[in-house]
C-alpha cells in the first residue's frame, strides 16, 4: 500500500512556514478519502511541531479545491439521515482541524475554490488570489444544504449580506470581486494568461506566508485566539484579554529582541522565549 496516493503533499520552508498541497489534479483538487486522511494526520503533526510558524495551503495544477469528491457525496442513495450524519460530521471536522493550530494560516487560492474547498479557504486566517481564482458555494444548485461550517465562516468572513448572496445564488465570484467582498484580502503577482504557470504566485504567497511567521511566536500565537470566532463580544472584554496578553508577551525575551531589532534597523531573530 506504500504505492497509494494521498493526494496531498506537505513541504516546509526554512523560515518555519508548512505549505499544505492538494494534490488531485484530475479531479481539480477534490477531497478524496486519502486526501483526508493524509489532512488529518499532516495538521496533527503539524500541531506539535515547535518549528513551525505558519502554515500555507494550496492547490496543485491551476485549482484550489473543488470540495466534496461529489460521488461520494451521493453515493449511497438509501442512507438514512442519521447515517449520512455521522459520514458528513467527521468530515467537516477533519478539514476544520485547520482552525486549531495556534500559528497563522494562510489560503493560497490560485484557480476556482468550490463547496467544501471554498469552506476550508474560509477557515484560514487570511486568503490571498491569483488573478485566475475564483470561489462559489453553490450547494443548494446541487440540491444540497450547505456544509462545512459555510453558514457561519463565510458570515464571519465578509458579513451576513455577502454570506446571504453568495448561498442562496450559489454564484461563482472571481478574483476582483473576492477582495471587494472582503473575501480575500490580496491579489499577488501572477501572469495574465490563465494557462501561464503560477510560479510568480506561488512565490509571492510563500513571501506572505513568512512574513505571518516572522512575528513573535507567543505574541503571534495569542493574537490569533484574541480574534478566533470574530474576537470579543464588546471592547470591555478586548481590553479585559489584552490586559492579560500583553503583559504576558512584555515578559518574553522576544520583546526585548524585537526592541533591541528596531534600534538596530535590523530584522528580529526571535525565539519563542
Amino acid at each position: 500500500m506504500a504505492n497509494t496516493p494521498t493526494h496531498l503533499r506537505v513541504s516546509h520552508t526554512d523560515s518555519g512556514v508548512a505549505i499544505l498541497t492538494l494534490d488531485y489534479p484530475e479531479r481539480r483538487n477534490a477531497m478524496s478519502a486519502p486526501m483526508t486522511q493524509a489532512w488529518v494526520a499532516a495538521v496533527a503533526e503539524l500541531a506539535g511541531d515547535p518549528n513551525v510558524r505558519a502554515v500555507m495551503v494550496t492547490g496543485a495544477d491551476g485549482a484550489f479545491c473543488s470540495g466534496g469528491d461529489t460521488g461520494w457525496i451521493g453515493g449511497d442513495p438509501d442512507a438514512s439521515v442519521s447515517e449520512l450524519r455521522a459520514k458528513m460530521l467527521p468530515f467537516y471536522r477533519s478539514w476544520l482541524s485547520i482552525r486549531d493550530l495556534e500559528v497563522p494560516t494562510l489560503a493560497a487560492i490560485d484557480g476556482p475554490a468550490v463547496g467544501a474547498g471554498a469552506a476550508l479557504a474560509l477557515a484560514c486566517d487570511v486568503r490571498v488570489v491569483s488573478r485566475r481564482a475564483s470561489f462559489s458555494v453553490p450547494f443548494t444548485r446541487l440540491g444540497i444544504h450547505p456544509g462545512m461550517g459555510t453558514t457561519y465562516l463565510l458570515r464571519e468572513v465578509a458579513g451576513v449580506a455577502v454570506a446571504r448572496d453568495l448561498l442562496l445564488t450559489g454564484r461563482r465570484i472571481r478574483s476582483e470581486e473576492m477582495l471587494r467582498l472582503g473575501i480575500a484580502t490580496e491579489m499577488l503577482p501572477a501572469e495574465e494568461d490563465d494557462a501561464a504557470p503560477a510560479d510568480a504566485f506561488h512565490s509571492a504567497a510563500v513571501a506572505r506566508a513568512e512574513s505571518m511567521a516572522a512575528g513573535a511566536p507567543v505574541a503571534t500565537r495569542l493574537t490569533k485566539i484574541a480574534l478566533q470566532s470574530g474576537g470579543s463580544r464588546t471592547l470591555a472584554e478586548a481590553i479585559d484579554w489584552e490586559a492579560v496578553a500583553q503583559p504576558v508577551t512584555m515578559a518574553t525575551e522576544d520583546l526585548h529582541e524585537g526592541l533591541a531589532a528596531q534600534r538596530e534597523r535590523r530584522a528580529p531573530r526571535f525565539t519563542g522565549r
